[in-house]
């Protein structure tokens, strides 16, 4: 069974991404996650990472159908 939320680590494996392009999809709240315990410490539900996966996807066809 996989954990219910995400290290902001497995975020950047999942998505190929930096930490700073992480954090920064946290903090402007493209990415839902939730602060816990000490400063600094985040978690994204796994769910909420498939969602904004899937929100990219549908940008992605909406601007390719744009430019056909």
């Amino acid at each position: 069974m996989s954990p219910r939320f995400l290290k902001i680590e497995d975020v950047q494996e999942v998505l190929n991404i930096s930490s700073q392009q992480a954090y920064s999809l946290v903090r402007s709240g493209e990415l839902a996650a939730i602060q816990v315990g000490g400063r600094g410490v985040w978690r994204v539900e796994e769910t909420e990472l498939e969602a904004y996966i899937e929100r990219q996807y549908a940008a992605s066809r909406a601007r390719i159908a744009k430019d056909a």
